[in-house]
């Protein structure tokens, strides 16, 4: 009974991990849950990891993929994080992140809005908008404003 009630918890671990990556903790606790007696979860975990079967590269890779298009970097830091990711390896990301930080923003602002604000209301709900996704106040004040420019790896109106 043991070996079967283990086997049903890596199995409930291999289906989440077939949806999409999940980091350990996260893992950890969906299937506490699940732990009965004589369940080793932390076990069925360590396995797992050894055969990089859970592996927090692919994890963040996977939220970057999925979010840095519609989202600036703070945001997916705060993903990373509710994620239980090493510190550093969010820091790594953030910093490969702040690189494209202002052409996103720039895709993100054009897709939503797509003209400059005509009032100083229309003004400010673009950058409320902005921030809200994550996008730090400079960036945000330079797209709403217009300022782009090819040095910054923003695109020019046009």
């Amino acid at each position: 009974m043991r070996n079967n009630s283990t086997l049903s918890l890596k199995g409930r671990a291999l289906r989440l991990l077939a949806q999409r990556e999940h980091s350990r903790p996260e893992l950890e606790a969906k299937l506490a849950r699940h732990v009965q007696e004589g369940d080793d979860l932390r076990a069925v975990l360590d396995e797992l990891q050894a055969k990089d079967f859970i592996n927090a590269g692919r994890v963040a890779e996977s939220v970057v993929h999925r979010r840095a298009a519609r989202l600036g970097t703070q945001r997916v830091v705060q993903e990373l994080r509710a994620k239980g990711l090493d510190d550093a390896l969010v820091r790594e990301t953030a910093e490969r992140l702040r690189g494209s930080e202002a052409a996103r923003a720039l895709a993100v602002w054009r897709q939503r809005f797509g003209s400059p604000p005509a009032t100083p209301q229309e003004r400010a709900r673009q950058m409320r908008f902005l921030a809200a996704r994550g996008f730090p106040g400079d960036v945000v004040r330079r797209v709403v404003n217009g300022r782009v420019d090819t040095d910054d790896g923003m695109p020019e109106d046009g």
